[in-house]
């Protein structure tokens, strides 16, 4: 009985293997494992939409529009750390062998 349940490959057997690959220490386990693959470009894209945010926010706040510049602004500065992050764990992995 155990052999038939060793062996499913059922759709939530399948996505646990999924989610697990590759190995990740720490809190790096939150990052998609899609991103975590590509980190490096996913970096990079969310540096560029921080930036992005970031200058919106600051337009709605030179024409008084506070609420929307908060929005950017917050939503700009999340990017930014998270591309900085995500940056930071690449440079501080260990080169391929």
């Amino acid at each position: 009985m155990n052999a038939s349940k060793a062996n499913s490959n059922s759709a939530v057997e399948r996505l646990r293997r999924w989610w697990q690959t590759p190995p990740r220490p720490g809190l790096q386990r939150l990052i998609i494992p899609l991103e975590y693959r590509h980190l490096r470009c996913y970096g990079v894209a969310r540096i560029a939409a921080g930036s992005v945010a970031a200058a919106a926010g600051l337009i709605c706040l030179a024409y008084g529009v506070y609420g929307w510049a908060a929005f950017f602004l917050v939503i700009g500065a999340l990017n930014l750390g998270g591309g900085c992050w995500y940056v930071s764990i690449v440079r501080s992995a260990p080169a391929p062998a």
